[in-house]
């Protein structure tokens, strides 16, 4: 008895035991069951888990339940916890410990973050040359981070004149965020204090009155526009703009030229743009166009001149133009890029001279750029910029003059950590590199390689994948672990770009993949609305065809496949394993949305009535049954389920705590396997886990430690 106890999990798995995970001084908790009726279109669902949840998160029997899961969690990491423990060392080890953002002019000064070596938080600051020595450090946020458990600072926004900031902050990660005023004459916080904002202002060129967003409390919800005066209080403040469609977010923003201020407010399928002279700050902000249902569109003004990125009548979404005194007339548009049904146009910069145009195909992002001639973008003179790698990703850094005709991007892909180019726009394709991300420890990108491919799924549709491996690691013979990620809601693609964090992976032989669901708009708007409302089980069987294919065609050994996905990701987990639980050996769920039913149907819940245009409203019936039937919640079974990790935050402001609390619990009592199901609730932080530049590596070698230490890998490193 003494030696199984002594003996890891990994090496009974090498084994080939079943049952035989270690025991341990601590049960996994139990909890009790309080049956909870829900009736609605005639059907009626149980809920032996609704008392989980409390708003105000002090329940002591909540808590305490909490804080049994994560003390049986520690308990059974106990054989993982010196792997852990090197895992989080690796991934700091790679971190530039004096990294620094490359500095872009405005106005008058250099602007730039940098970190000391050891902290956990950056420092801004500003120059008036580069070279020079006279530093002034705007906003030390160690300093201000010191003495809290979590710290997540929002926006820092300088006034046009360069004499004050204003920067947000949040002490709890419910996104809430205090807005405190610096003066950086004086180098004192001004009074003024701002409460309940998302954290961001915008400033009229006044230089006194500054606009920002006003939350709901309960919803989370920025529903409201202030406009505020320097040295006046919050409750002077005025409503200028106040949303009345809950499905709505909004935001703010300040055009190029920095003669209007922008005030956007957007759902799933539907936007609305508004404008106001920011040289007239008690003015009002006007629509360019009034909302249309489905109609998407944003805008770039140059000169009197408004560009707007549109998908009236274009799918994919085309560019036009319109004198700024007509824009709210539609028939007075001018197509500038016609609509292409197979390139997606994603963003647009406007400089004095150039037109520099993003677009996506095939999942590709491309960079062209237009001159200027004769007072108009020369179209038949578009130059392509030029990218090598067979998966990457690339955009816009900072221009924050539209006088330039300098153009800067960012780039990166699986083996090529994250470059900031110049362009010098005069002789296309002749660029500097500014900066590349450093990765201590001897990065030798040769080691590695990328693949890009296509994998058709079971109804004929192609899903890209990409993939990286290390060469001398990998053979095409189906022996390799396969660590599957995956998101697939809202439109968001998740880039094929390079993390330094999955060297950790590669390095013991794993072949890391991206599988692009359906969900995401990386083949465009129609591959997102071909996976979501009723076409969301797309994006599962996408998930789970790109497994099956990629074991097949022997990337990876079908009993060493772990997968992983976050939030919606994590809905995207919890979907896969009830479906197809026999194609993954572990997969880890963080903050995943998995009580899609009962969320969607109450709308005190943050974020709720935002996503109707996502999911359905459950309300109506046909949405209801959908979304029933693949809710990770509601389907779960009497099955045999992979090993797995969920993780959540407390004060989870997106996801509640409580749909993952209720989720583990429900498996834990109906599961038929003896497979590890470890719950890691994180009660100081929120949706993003843990604050701090080092200590969010931790969550990320507890998942490490997690895979690698359950296949037995912990050893089989790579040097």
């Amino acid at each position: 008895m003494k030696l199984m106890l002594a003996l890891t999990l990994s090496t009974f798995l090498l084994f080939g035991c079943k049952n035989m995970i270690p025991k341990t001084e601590i049960d996994a908790p139990i909890a009790e069951k309080i049956p909870h009726s829900m009736t609605l279109h005639g059907e009626t669902r149980v809920d032996d888990y609704y008392w989980m949840r409390d708003d105000e998160r002090k329940d002591p029997k909540i808590i305490a339940h909490l804080n049994a899961e994560n003390d049986y969690t520690k308990a059974q990491f106990k054989p993982y916890d010196g792997l852990k423990k090197q895992l989080f060392e690796e991934l700091v080890a790679r971190l530039d410990k004096d990294e620094s953002s490359v500095p872009y002019f405005w106005h008058k000064h250099w602007y730039y973050r940098y970190y000391k070596e050891g902290f956990e938080y950056p420092i801004v600051a500003r120059k008036t040359a580069i070279d020079s020595n006279d530093e002034l450090v705007l906003l030390d946020v160690n300093e201000r981070a010191a003495g809290h458990d979590f710290y997540g600072l929002g926006g820092v926004s300088v006034s046009p004149d360069e004499s004050k900031l204003v920067f947000g902050e949040d002490l709890l990660s419910r996104r809430i965020y205090s807005l405190y005023f610096k003066d950086l004459v004086s180098g004192e916080l001004i009074t003024d204090k701002l409460e309940g904002t998302d954290g961001r202002v915008v400033w009229a060129n006044d230089n006194q009155h500054l606009f920002y967003i006003a939350k709901d409390p309960q919803t989370l919800l920025g529903y409201q526009v202030f406009r505020h005066k320097l040295g006046t209080a919050q409750a002077e403040d005025v409503l200028v703009y106040e949303e009345q469609d809950d499905t709505f977010y909004i935001g703010l923003g300040k055009s190029l030229d920095e003669t209007e201020i922008a005030l956007y407010a957007e759902s799933t399928i539907t936007s609305e743009v508004l404008m106001l002279d920011a040289n007239a700050a008690l003015a009002e902000f006007k629509a360019v166009l009034p909302r249309e249902e489905g109609h998407e569109y944003s805008v770039s003004k140059l000169g009197e001149t408004y560009y707007i990125l549109t998908n009236w009548q274009a799918s994919n979404f085309r560019l036009m133009k319109v004198a700024v005194d007509s824009a709210a007339d539609k028939q007075a548009w001018q197509d500038v890029i016609a609509h292409d049904p197979q390139s997606r146009i994603e963003d647009v910069l406007l400089l004095t001279q150039y037109m520099v145009v993003q677009t996506r195909e095939r999942g590709i992002s491309r960079i062209h750029v237009y001159p200027l001639k004769d007072k108009d973008f020369d179209m038949s003179a578009g130059v392509e910029l030029e990218f090598n790698d067979p998966a990457y990703v690339v955009g816009f850094d900072v221009n924050a003059s539209q006088q330039s005709d300098k153009l800067r991007l960012y780039y990166s892909s699986p083996t090529t950590p994250e470059s900031v180019y110049e362009y010098d726009l005069t002789q296309p394709n002749q660029r500097q590199l500014l900066k590349q991300e450093k990765v201590l420890g001897g990065f030798d990108a040769t080691l590695y390689q990328a693949e890009r491919l296509f994998v058709k799924a079971r109804d004929g549709k192609e899903v890209p994948v990409t993939l990286v491996y290390r060469k001398e690691m990998f053979n095409k013979d189906g022996t390799n672990p396969l660590y599957q990620y995956g998101y697939g809601s809202y439109g968001y693609t998740v880039e094929p770009d390079f993390s330094s964090s999955i060297l950790s992976l590669l390095d013991r032989g794993f072949v890391y993949s991206i599988a692009h669901v359906r969900g995401s708009e990386m083949l465009g708007r129609g591959w997102y609305d071909d996976g979501r409302m009723l076409n969301k089980q797309n994006s599962f069987n996408d998930f789970i065809d790109v497994t099956q294919a990629l074991t097949a065609q022997g990337y990876g050994d079908k009993n060493k496949v772990v997968a992983a996905g976050g939030s919606a990701g994590g809905l995207l987990m919890g979907g896969v394993i009830n479906q197809a639980p026999q194609s993954y050996f572990a997969v880890a769920a963080h903050v995943p949305f998995v009580d899609i039913v009962t969320t969607m149907l109450d709308e005190t819940i943050p974020l709720t009535t935002n996503e109707y245009d996502e999911w359905g409203n459950p309300n109506e019936k046909v949405y209801f049954d959908y979304m029933l039937s693949y809710s990770p919640y509601d389907q779960a079974k009497a099955q045999g389920y992979p090993h797995l990790l969920v993780t959540t935050g407390l004060h989870d402001s997106q996801v509640q705590y409580f749909e993952p609390a209720k989720w583990v619990a429900k498996l834990r009592d109906i599961k038929t396997d003896d497979n590890l199901l470890l719950f890691d609730t994180d009660m100081e932080a929120g949706h993003g886990g843990k604050s701090g530049r080092y200590r969010q590596y931790e969550d990320k070698a507890q998942e490490y430690a997690f895979f690698i230490g359950l296949l037995g890998l912990d050893k089989a490193k790579a040097n």
